[in-house]
């Protein structure tokens, strides 16, 4: 029983654990005109942000862009990374999309722009094309003959395959035999087997089998038998980013350097080397460049250094599309003395597309709290919704989501099972935020160490 327990506890452990911040984002939530809905894809308000996101996506997807640069401003708490997110999400699997935060170029075993440049070429795809032999069919029949003797020889076999025009019989080895078992092969199965490499992959169950069982699992993915000869050749493609091929050819264990992340710094002539080889792809219709987006966020945590690399970079023509977002208004540009918009450079400012995000209002304060509730799997009652939308008012909408969980805690340790205004109002209490953390610092500000406020006082008793 207690064994039990543990497992459970860990299951809800790791469940826990995967909501993050923005776990609840599944797109930008635009129609097919790119007009933003209201509330769909975990996104609300910020309509006019999510449209131009849209437009932007819309491009890129369309590969009418490339190395040109967005900046996504606004106050904290507005959306920014929310919006980056919604665009990956969107983008799929097929594009690449890095993420990095300023702050990181500063900690890494690495020069600043060594480490820009691998995130930029983390955001640029390769699509390499390549025909490979396949054997397609349905399977008809598998035998395989054990030895009578365990140990005295190896398993020997033959699968039968048919599509709409042939039949014929393979003699299987005992790799094909582990192979086949692995997927668990049976009749009526459609399977494809690429013959250089011997990989099995099932495509799905014939239709022509639908009715051998009553109950299929949801995951039964029924398919047509195919038609032609069981032969074929097959147009392959491959995604993969500049930088993985970077690392993979920059030393001898380089496939394992990408497992492990300790990547180190990449020579310019091996950089030189595989854009050339990627060039004479294009050129033979072998590759295509999948330009992706590199997001920085908290940009204005870079130097003039970093801005002076990003202007250049952007001028390559393998240049993915900058994606940078900032919470900052006039500041200085670090490793200068010099104040500018958010802290970064005009010259790079003039070459962005700028996207600014607005505060939440208190409606869109409410429906958000309600998603971060379904995500959170938090059930609360209407009072304790509206209480916890005038806290996200008065104080910010991050507090506020930081109290669902905590309240959650509340509501568990008193047995309940629905968060009510008690447990909201409990853990506002525990919880300070800034303002009232603020307020506290100044009224007790004289007792702690190394404040403003007890250096002058010594400085007065001193001259007195």
């Amino acid at each position: 029983m207690a064994a039990e327990l543990k497992l459970s506890e860990s299951r809800d452990l790791t469940r826990i654990e995967r909501i993050g911040a923005h776990s609840h984002i599944r797109g930008l939530g635009l129609d097919s005109a790119l007009e933003p809905r209201a509330v769909s894809e975990g996104m609300v308000g910020q309509t006019s942000a999510r449209k131009a996101a849209g437009v932007i996506l819309q491009m890129i997807k369309e590969g009418k862009i490339a190395g040109r640069a967005v900046l996504l401003a606004g106050q904290p708490g507005t959306g920014k990374t929310a919006i980056a997110m919604g665009m990956a999400k969107s983008l799929g699997l097929e594009t690449p999309f890095a993420m990095i935060a300023g702050s990181e170029l500063f900690s890494l075993e690495m020069s600043k722009t060594e480490a820009l440049m691998q995130a930029f070429r983390k955001a640029i795809g390769v699509r390499i094309k390549e025909e490979t032999e396949v054997i397609e069919g349905e399977v008809v029949e598998v035998q395989i003959d054990r030895p009578a003797v365990a140990g005295a020889a190896s398993k020997t076999g033959k699968v039968t395959l048919k599509t709409t025009e042939m039949e014929t019989v393979y003699d299987l080895g005992a790799k094909m035999i582990e192979a086949l078992g692995k997927e668990k092969v049976q009749s009526g199965d459609v399977i494809a087997i690429d013959k250089a490499s011997g990989k099995i992959t099932k495509l799905g169950r014939s239709f022509s089998r639908s009715r051998d069982y009553d109950a299929m699992g949801p995951q039964t993915k029924f398919v047509q038998c195919p038609d032609g000869e069981l032969q074929k050749r097959k147009e392959v493609v491959h995604c993969v980013t500049l930088h993985e091929i970077d690392v993979i050819n920059s030393r001898t264990q380089g496939f394992l350097a990408l497992f492990t992340g300790d990547t180190g710094e990449i020579r310019a002539e091996v950089r030189e080397q595989i854009d050339t080889k990627v060039a004479e792809w294009r050129e033979e219709g072998k590759a295509e460049i999948v330009p992706g987006v590199l997001f920085i966020d908290e940009v204005h945590m870079l130097d003039i250094e970093c801005f002076s690399f990003l202007n250049r970079a952007l001028e390559n023509e393998m240049a993915p599309i900058l994606v940078v977002a900032t919470n900052r208004g006039i500041t200085t540009i670090r490793g200068t003395n010099y104040k500018s918009p958010h802290g970064i450079p005009i010259d790079l400012l003039d070459r962005l597309l700028i996207i600014s995000t607005q505060p939440y209002t208190e409606d869109e304060i409410r429906q958000i709290l309600n998603i971060r509730c379904q995500e959170e799997e938090v059930e609360m009652s209407e009072e304790a919704k509206i209480l916890l939308t005038k806290i996200g008012v008065d104080t910010s909408l991050r507090y506020a989501i930081n109290l669902i969980t905590s309240g959650a805690l509340a509501c568990q340790k008193r047995k309940g099972k629905i968060v009510e205004m008690e447990d909201i109002k409990r853990v506002y209490h525990l919880f300070l935020d800034v303002k009232r953390s603020t307020q506290y610092l100044i009224e007790y500000q004289s007792q702690y160490m190394f404040s403003e406020e007890a250096d002058e006082d010594d400085a007065a008793a001193m001259q007195t």
